[in-house]
């Protein structure tokens, strides 16, 4: 009779702990509470611009192909804006891309775009 009552105790608290609900139980969690990490992507650029010309250098870190785009956007309404061909940059890859004006040059961005 005195091995019961001292299990007792242990057989209420163990059918408390069974009848938690799954979150509740701190280690029960597959995760270890710390957000995922993003995928990594994305050619890092660097761009110049003088008078009507503008050349970016994109150079691709990652594993993941990014197809990147020059885009030159003319400082006079009648200058026609261009945006050059895609190119896809691949794992430790480098590329150049070229672009004018016929005058200014008011604004460049790279648009880059996953394959996946």
């Amino acid at each position: 009779m005195r091995l019961s009552r001292s299990l007792a105790p242990v057989t209420v608290a163990l059918a408390l702990v069974l009848c938690l609900p799954y979150d509740a139980v701190p280690y029960a969690r597959v995760d270890n509470g710390k957000p995922h990490a993003p995928s990594l992507f994305g050619a890092s650029c660097r761009t110049t611009v003088r008078g009507s010309h503008a050349v970016a250098f994109c150079h691709n870190p990652y594993v993941d192909t990014d197809r990147v785009r020059l885009h030159i956007e003319c400082a006079r309404w009648w200058d026609i804006d261009t945006d050059s061909a895609p190119v896809d940059i691949g794992p430790a890859m480098t590329v150049r891309l070229t672009g004018r004006c016929w005058k200014e040059v008011r604004s460049v961005w790279i648009s880059h775009q996953n394959e996946h």
